[in-house]
């Protein structure tokens, strides 16, 4: 949980992310609970880096325990640890499987929204396709020098990405009023 208990939705149909890893980091970063501050997670392999800002969902859960995974489509890299107001445009579809064990593990994609920068990008397709392939291998390969493996099952618009936020919502809803009973 972050501090503040932070909301999943800001106004006027946006969402927060917390960026955890901004574009071109070659570390990966994680946020920890017990200790309120953000860790070092691992070191990317030479040569590897985030191709864009990667960021969570404050109170959500995915299905594999942590807030749902953002991308952030930016030109310069945040910080991290920086509050962004996003819209959702879509999502990855992906299942990843280490040993034996597969789960959903989606990536949902968004643009930031500021008073005085309204993003062009309103749906996932309108991205190039060069673009999201390159996106999908960053990812394929991230999760392959860790052992698991990554495939990419499709990509859906805003109204996908938006049904996968409710459900993380709710999933999160369940979590905390099963850990207070």
């Amino acid at each position: 949980m972050l501090p503040m208990n932070l909301p999943s939705r800001a106004r006027g149909g946006l969402v927060h992310v917390v960026v955890d890893t901004p574009k071109g980091s070659t570390n990966k970063y994680k946020f920890d609970v017990e200790h309120q501050l953000f860790k070092l997670s691992r070191v990317l392999p030479l040569g590897a880096h985030f191709p864009f800002d990667f960021g969570f969902i404050p109170s959500t859960a995915a299905e594999d325990g942590d807030a749902l995974d953002v991308i952030l489509i930016v030109d310069a890299p945040s910080f991290v640890g920086c509050l962004m107001k996003v819209r959702l445009i879509g999502v990855v579809t992906a299942e990843q499987r280490e040993q034996r064990h597969t789960i959903r593990n989606d990536r949902l994609v968004a643009v930031p929204v500021t008073p005085v920068n309204k993003p062009a990008i309103r749906r996932i397709h309108d991205l190039p396709n060069q673009q999201l392939n390159e996106l999908e291998f960053f990812f394929i390969n991230y999760n392959k020098v860790q052992g698991r493996q990554f495939s990419a099952l499709g990509r859906r618009g805003p109204e996908a990405a938006e049904r996968l936020l409710r459900a993380g919502i709710q999933r999160a809803q369940h979590e905390t009023r099963s850990r207070s009973r």
